[in-house]
């Protein structure tokens, strides 16, 4: 589907701007690999549209529970970069991301075979698989920083650098996380659901002061 929506756009935004000077970039960053298509909006100021994504795959231990994470980074993106003043390729940017990061997490048991979950200790084969899903607030505004300009004239090549710093702001985590196939008792398994709702909670507090997503890229643009 992310894929579909990137492809759909960049065709709509090449028919539009088939009569412009564009210019297309190739990224690298904080939100993967990606590419954006630059279009001259007024004398200082440029937009730019594109798609970033990446397959991030790390361990994280929170309240004593190790998590294998799968990450999955999704974004598409429209900014408006301004240039202060003529000729200048340092820019003010800011616009709107879609956000489609989503990191989907397994509880591991330790060297034991265990999990100690809200204070109460399983074992794994007691547990079944305890898994969730962490994602974010789909629209997030942006505001940063930039250093060059794919669409610049006075480039005596076609081919020129940009570079970008900045943020997006996410918002609070929507946390996600149960247990499947518990093999013990109902009263064990009915504690295990309540041992998890906490876990969740924790899980939550722990995360939730990265409301903003950091932005480091670089890219390469053409001009045509």
């Amino acid at each position: 589907m992310f894929l579909k929506s990137a492809s759909l756009a960049s065709a709509l935004l090449l028919a539009g701007a088939a009569q412009a000077q564009v210019g297309i970039t190739a990224d690298l960053g904080t939100t993967g690999a990606g590419f954006h298509l630059v279009i001259p909006m007024e004398s200082n100021l440029n937009g730019r549209f594109g798609a970033n994504m990446l397959n991030h795959d790390f361990d994280r231990s929170t309240n004593g529970v190790d998590y294998a994470i799968k990450g999955k980074l999704r974004t598409l993106d429209v900014l408006f970069d301004w240039y202060v003043r003529d000729g200048s390729l340092f820019h003010l940017t800011g616009g709107l991301v879609y956000n489609g990061n989503r990191f989907d997490a397994t509880a591991q048991p330790n060297q034991l075979g265990k999990l100690v979950l809200n204070g109460n200790t399983y074992t794994a084969a007691d547990v079944g698989i305890l898994k969730g899903r962490i994602d974010y607030r789909k629209a997030a505004p942006y505001l940063g920083i930039g250093w060059g300009n794919a669409l610049a004239n006075d480039n005596r090549s076609h081919w020129s650098f940009n570079a970008d710093l900045g943020a997006f702001f996410q918002g609070n985590p929507n946390v996600k996380l149960g247990s499947y196939g518990c093999t013990v008792s109902k009263e064990v398994c009915d504690t295990l659901v309540k041992d998890v709702a906490a876990e969740r909670l924790r899980l939550t507090d722990d995360i939730s002061g990265f409301k903003f997503y950091p932005v480091a890229r670089a890219s390469l643009n053409y001009r045509f």
